[in-house]
């Protein structure tokens, strides 16, 4: 009984550390870095300029940052985008949508969609 329970408690002290890195709610203060990744297909190079030109100051404005933009991909496995890739590093989540919902960005979002197709979608970074 006696090594019954010793076997218990060094398992409990064992699978502590599992718990303390089990997924749950993150603080504010240690939330994970959210990025804005884009599959870019350019079909008037003239009218998407002037998106180009807009769009930095904006993504600026609310924290984010480009990472990539228009990278030279190497396939790895499968087909290989056929597209422009651009991903914008922002500081959360909510910045990333608040960008993306901003009557700002609205407004110049008609230029990119008069000038490309697109997939275009907000993933979470890990949290620290």
């Amino acid at each position: 009984m006696r090594l019954m329970l010793a076997f218990a408690a060094v398992l409990s002290l064992a699978v502590s550390p599992l718990r303390a890195q089990t997924p749950g709610p993150v603080p504010a203060e240690a939330s994970a870095k959210a990025y804005f990744v884009n599959d870019i297909t350019v079909t008037d190079p003239a009218v998407y300029a002037d998106y180009v030109r807009q769009a930095p100051a904006l993504i600026g404005s609310f924290g984010g940052r480009y990472l990539v933009r228009a990278g030279a991909p190497t396939p790895i496995i499968g087909e290989p985008p056929t597209a422009r890739i651009v991903i914008v590093e922002f500081p959360s989540h909510q910045a990333a949508v608040a960008f993306w919902e901003s009557p700002a960005y609205r407004a110049i979002l008609p230029i990119r969609q008069a000038s490309s197709t697109s997939r275009a979608y907000i993933v979470d970074g890990v949290a620290p």
